[in-house]
């Protein structure tokens, strides 16, 4: 195989000029937690209030992602032949939700290096892979750009929940390796921001994250 030399590229515009540009901090907030635990609603609720204040952000959803960037065999064979959708689709296995969570890793580091506040909603099961993320970005950024924010429901409140209909057929034995019910989620050790969100409504759950970002100066006080 020929050997691929790459190198890396210096931009002119660094990071610190987009920042200064925006008028806030680059980071990664990334919610964590159980299906139906409120993950999406509390980032699209932080999402909303950050760009009501004028902050620049991006969020990036665990079920948008698998529509293109990290679709599955079927989707993309729909659009490219069998051969390339088997090698570059993800499934759900636990080897696919560790690559799936490792490109949105790297895809969030790009926003960030922007001066972009990007917010992911993804399960994350496993705390490995989250570790991963949070090297992917600090490694090439700042101590402190990767925020782990854990949305702590209780398993029979999401199951209550269950906007999919997820829950409902895994306890049926229609589906297999559901995260919470036969697939581990591993519980964030140490998160930068620790959401009950059976105890709480979601507005009252987004004022925490924000209040977070203003404690450690991703965006400027109120």
């Amino acid at each position: 195989m020929e050997k691929v030399e790459i190198t890396w590229h210096d931009h002119h515009v660094s990071r610190a000029d987009r920042e200064k540009l925006n008028g806030h901090g680059g980071g990664v907030i990334w919610f964590t937690g159980l299906s139906g635990s409120g993950k999406s609603t509390v980032a699209n609720a932080v999402d909303g209030k950050l760009n009501a204040m004028g902050i620049h952000t991006f969020l990036l959803d665990g079920d948008n992602v698998r529509h293109g960037l990290n679709a599955s065999p079927e989707i993309l064979e729909k659009k490219y032949p069998p051969h390339l959708a088997k090698r570059f689709g993800l499934g759900f296995d636990a080897e696919d939700r560790s690559e799936n969570i490792r490109r949105i890793g790297e895809v969030s580091n790009l926003f960030c290096q922007a001066g972009v506040l990007v917010l992911t909603a993804f399960v994350s099961p496993y705390r490995l892979d989250r570790l991963q993320v949070r090297r992917i970005v600090e490694g090439s950024g700042r101590s402190g750009d990767f925020i782990e924010v854990y949305v702590d429901t209780p398993l029979d409140v999401c199951e209550q929940r269950d906007p999919k209909g997820l829950y409902k057929k895994a306890r049926a034995g229609l589906l297999k390796g559901m995260t919470g019910i036969d697939d581990p989620y591993e519980n964030p050790v140490n998160p930068e921001v620790h959401l009950q969100g059976g105890d709480f409504g979601v507005d009252q759950l987004a004022d925490q994250v924000i209040a977070h970002l203003r404690r450690v100066g991703k965006i400027p006080a109120e």
